[in-house]
């Protein structure tokens, strides 16, 4: 599990393995460091359920009270309270040896 610096969790949020809850990128100054201080974590209200494998990133993002975050979705932006997030069915293809693969 990855919880970055300027996170926020509400009260009673559930977080299962692999949850990471990160930055989208780092601001930087000219000089090219790092600026320290500003929210660049996301924000997870009360009685959040995030399950295995989520990526929440962003510090505007916020995660809205009573929501469930399914297994593996990745989310850079907010959802309002009561929200249900889930992930869609993949669908592997198994290639022959001679086929190429090509991006959809």
């Amino acid at each position: 599990m990855v919880i970055g610096e300027t996170t926020v969790i509400g009260d009673q949020v559930k977080l299962y393995q692999g949850v990471t809850l990160g930055a989208l990128s780092f601001p930087k100054d000219e000089s090219g460091r790092l600026i320290r201080g500003q929210k660049r974590h996301p924000t997870i209200e009360d009685n959040v359920i995030i399950y295995a494998g989520a990526t929440i990133l962003g510090g505007d993002t916020v995660i809205g009270e009573g929501s469930i975050i399914g297994g593996n979705v990745w989310l850079t932006e907010s959802v309002p309270p009561g929200s249900r997030v889930v992930q869609t069915e993949p669908k592997p293809r198994l290639l022959a040896p001679h086929e190429q693969f090509q991006e959809v």
